[in-house]
């Protein structure tokens, strides 16, 4: 168990904006940071990031939290995860503990998977530098590529023993279990007999991490020529690896994609590896599989700009270019870069010093237009039929544009290139628009019902607003924002004079917020009707009733998940109302003008307003039109609650007024 004192460090020196920055592209927004949700696919960004309050929302999913919570839902961190991890970023030492047989048995089936892929990458590692077997073979196939050890311990490349069952013995050795082994693909299990092989035996090892390092899969490559085996062989799909939603090396590269805003796409393993020798970090691989959308989403949230590298092989190019057409849907820039012929991106840079390689990289990327009528007019070799359906082609890309001034650009520069005039072309993207429009158009049409106005011009009815839920939703904001700030309140008051009359009486009397809040709703014994609301009041009253000091990332990390959100997006109602311009929908937002003590009288007047206001229609329904049943009672009880309701209407009006 990680001690409380380091759990303090880590919440004292981790920057929530750092963190996150880590894994999503954040641009400042005035004192908040906003990037696109890297939970849900979105083109315009609604995920916001407090450096201030040190909290994040996601206004796509509704997830929020602290720099903690981020990484249990990103990176399906345990809580134990997320601080070790932080505490390694941040340079904080925690007492690592040996991962028992007790820990394994108790840990839940994905975090065994990750486990097990994490002893793997070590023994790998280890079976590669410390056995006469894995110097010969592994290491000096390394050696031979120009890895340094430096790289080599970078990427934790490893080597799996030339033997049927080396790797799954010491697993089980170490009582890691053999059902985990088998899901995760590092050791097959027949089922006729129930033996065990290695998967990657007599490979050299690739381990395949996720953005925040968990070791998720492996590429292994054979060194022998054995003709009937795979030159690469990948982990196959688990519940922890999706090929198709990884790219290799984004942990390694993350940090520097944000920094350079672009990052080159390359084929394979090692041309990652040989790229970040070179000095050239900002680079990733789809490890031999055609680009998806899932991997595209993984560097937007990085960058919006994506260099495409690629040799000159003819079925490489023809994948690269479909490539293309998916990161400009994703609504990012695209530029390509083809190396010279016999050279790919592993051997060019192994052959270049970094500043030929960066000069190459900077003369030699092209604009996706241009790369594709240099590539297809080749192709086309004068041939009339064979150029209109490149053009087409072209315009097919400049399509998938959601840019209206981007695809007018590009549209011109293809009618410079392919000497064609803009009208046709045009002409031609109108077509396909239209023709996609079309394919979508029953799901438009039902999406759009819900917002569309009647054909007679009448006003869309406003929407039903739960006034009650508002308002207690603001006093927990007020107790989150403010609770321990200590304001002087004017109480006005009711006392019998010596003649018997009801006469005002004010004082002034200083609280701090929560006290306030706590004695106004005692006094009416008002409880807070949303569940939700009523835990987070009961629960952060008897905090403040007990600590001195409020810090709300780590009262945060107290609390469940449910009330985590909740109260994420109390925080961020500022931001979410400009995101959804809900003050066109004229939906009340708070008066800016009104200072501490107005706006905490003004809300605790206002909903005890409300709650009588109900209780006089309430009592109201108890009328009986029978005028044989005596009404007084409930008559004299509405009088009263409408007496009260008029003081608080009076005191209301002083508050607002007030300035």
């Amino acid at each position: 168990m990680i001690s409380k004192e380091t759990i303090e460090k880590v919440f004292d020196q981790a920057r929530v904006e750092e963190v996150i920055g880590d894994f999503v592209q954040l641009k400042r927004s005035g004192s908040n940071m906003k990037g696109l949700s890297p939970f849900v696919n979105e083109k315009s960004p609604s995920f916001m990031v407090s450096p201030v309050k040190q909290i994040w929302k996601d206004f796509s999913s509704g997830k929020g939290g602290n720099a903690v919570t981020f990484l249990m839902e990103h990176e399906h961190f345990t809580y134990p995860e997320a601080i070790k991890y932080l505490a390694n970023k941040y340079g904080i030492e925690v007492e690592e503990t040996v991962v028992t047989n007790e820990d394994i048995e108790q840990a839940n089936e994905k975090e065994s998977m990750y486990l097990v892929s994490e002893f793997a990458r070590d023994y790998f590692h280890k079976t590669m530098l410390n056995t006469d077997e894995g110097q010969a073979i592994g290491l000096s196939y390394f050696k031979e590529r120009g890895f340094t050890k430096d790289t080599i311990e970078k990427f934790q490349l490893g080597y799996s023993p030339d033997s049927w069952d080396a790797f799954t013995k010491e697993a089980l050795g170490k009582a890691y279990k053999l059902e985990y082994l088998e899901k995760t693909g590092l050791t097959i299990v027949k089922q006729e007999d129930g033996k065990t092989f290695d998967r990657f035996k007599g490979r050299v090892m690739f381990p395949i991490h996720s953005m925040s390092g968990r070791v998720l899969g492996f590429g292994g490559r054979i060194l022998t020529n054995d003709k009937k085996a795979a030159k690469y062989l990948n982990s196959p799909e688990s519940e922890i690896y999706h090929k198709s939603k990884v790219l290799y090396g984004i942990f390694q590269a993350k940090q520097s994609i944000a920094k350079l805003d672009n990052c080159y796409l390359v084929e394979g393993y090692t041309d990652v590896i040989q790229f970040n020798q070179s000095g050239i970090e900002n680079v990733v691989a789809s490890s031999g599989t055609a680009l998806t959308p899932d991997q595209i989403r993984l560097v937007s949230r990085l960058t919006n700009n994506m260099t495409v590298l690629f040799d000159g092989d003819a079925a490489g190019l023809r994948a690269s270019i479909r490539g293309i057409d998916l990161i400009l849907e994703a609504g990012m820039n695209v530029k390509v870069c083809s190396f010279p012929d016999g050279e790919d991106p592993d051997s060019f840079a192994k052959n270049n010093s970094y500043d030929d390689l960066k000069k190459y990289l900077d003369e030699n990327s092209k604009d996706f237009i241009q790369f594709k009528a240099d590539l297809l007019v080749k192709e086309a070799n004068n041939d009339p039929i064979k150029k209109a359906e490149l053009i087409r082609d072209m315009v097919i890309s400049i399509s998938k544009i959601s840019d209206t001034i981007k695809r007018e650009v590009y549209i011109k520069e293809c009618s410079r290139i392919m000497d064609i005039s803009e009208e046709v072309l045009y002409n031609t993207l109108a077509q396909l628009l239209k023709k996609d429009i079309s394919d979508a158009n029953k799901k438009f049409v039902e999406e759009k019902k819900a917002f569309e106005v009647v054909k007679n011009n009448e006003q869309l009815k406003p929407e039903k607003i739960d006034t009650q839920y508002i308002f207690e939703q603001k006093i927990i904001e007020i107790l989150l924002v403010n609770g321990l700030k200590t304001e002087t309140f004017t109480d006005i008051f009711q006392v019998e004079d010596e003649n018997g009359e009801l006469v005002e009486v004010k004082e002034n009397n200083t609280y701090k917020i929560y006290e306030k809040i706590y004695l106004a709703l005692q006094e009416d014994e008002i409880e807070l009707s949303n569940p939700i609301f009523r835990n987070i009041y009961q629960d952060i009253i008897n905090y403040y009733n007990q600590n001195l000091e409020f810090e709300i990332d780590k009262y945060i990390s107290q609390t469940t998940p449910e009330i985590t959100d909740k109260i994420t997006s109390i925080l961020m109602l500022e931001e979410r109302d400009t995101l959804h311009k809900w003050h066109l929908r004229k939906i009340v937002v708070d008066d800016k003008d009104l200072t501490l003590e107005q706006n905490v009288s003004e809300t605790i007047l206002s909903y005890r307003f409300l709650l009588i206001d109900k209780m006089i229609a309430e009592n109201m329904k108890n009328l009986s039109p029978d005028v044989t049943v005596d009404n007084s009672e409930i008559l004299s009880t509405s009088k009263d609650l409408t007496t009260l309701r008029n003081v608080i209407a009076k005191n209301l009006g002083r508050v607002l007024v007030r300035f």
